[in-house]
C-alpha cells in the first residue's frame, strides 16, 4: 500500500496545452461559430445596409469649408455601430471595447484586425445640430 502511494506521488500530472495554434485553428473556429449561428452574419445576409447610405448622407453630410481636419467615418459604418449598441445594449465605451475584442463585431462592420476602431464620440458630434 505504501509503495502505491509513493508511485502516485512521484507521477507528475500533465494537462492539455494551451496557446498552441495549429495551421487550421482559425478556420475551424470560424466554422464552429458559423454552425452555432452568428446573429450578426445572419443580419448582414438579410439587411443590405448600403440601402441606408443615401438617407444617412442626406441627413448627416455637412459641407466642409476647408480640407483641414480629420475625414469623417463612413456613415453606414457608424450606423452599423449604432445597430450593435442597440442589439447588445452597450455603452459607447463598451461598444468600442467589444469592437476591438470581438472578431464577429469587426467582421460585421467590415473592419480588418489592424483597422482603427471608430470612436462613438465623432458620431455624436456629427449628428448634433
Amino acid at each position: 500500500m505504501q509503495n502505491n502511494l509513493n508511485d502516485i506521488k512521484m507521477k507528475k500530472q500533465t494537462y492539455k496545452r494551451i496557446g498552441n495554434c495549429g495551421l487550421f485553428d482559425w478556420e475551424e473556429n470560424t466554422a464552429k461559430l458559423d454552425s452555432l449561428g452568428n446573429p450578426l452574419e445572419k443580419l448582414s445576409k438579410v439587411v443590405d445596409f448600403e440601402m441606408f447610405r443615401e438617407t444617412l448622407e442626406a441627413g448627416l453630410y455637412k459641407e466642409k469649408l476647408t480640407n483641414a481636419g480629420a475625414k469623417p467615418y463612413d456613415y453606414v459604418l457608424m450606423f452599423k455601430i449604432l445597430v450593435l449598441q442597440r442589439m447588445y445594449n452597450l455603452s459607447d465605451e463598451q461598444t468600442e471595447y467589444q469592437i476591438v475584442d470581438r472578431t464577429s463585431f469587426r467582421n460585421f462592420l467590415g473592419l480588418a484586425s489592424g483597422d482603427k476602431v471608430p470612436m462613438p464620440k465623432p458620431f455624436e458630434h456629427s449628428t448634433s445640430n
